[in-house]
């Protein structure tokens, strides 16, 4: 599956099967329209701390949604 492709597959609907929660979801629609997002900016979009915006990229990581690009601070995920 190409890049555009896995954009259009990720609704609403099909991330909440997924099982995706809402923030998850908007942090989905975020990286669509902006190619990445950052710890940071999930925590800015959601208002939640850090600890959070780690654990549920992370966990959407491991479903196979994002992908981890960077190490450290230079950290980001992408739709895989």
């Amino acid at each position: 599956m190409n890049s555009i492709d896995s954009l259009q597959i990720y609704t609403e609907e099909y991330l909440h099967k997924m099982g995706l929660n809402e923030r998850q979801i908007k942090a989905v629609m975020y990286v669509k329209e902006n190619g990445k997002i950052t710890n940071m900016e999930y925590q800015k979009i959601n208002s939640v701390s850090d600890e959070t915006a780690r654990v549920e990229l992370n966990k959407m990581a491991e479903k196979g949604i994002l992908l981890v690009k960077g190490k450290g601070r230079s950290t980001h995920y992408v739709i895989e």
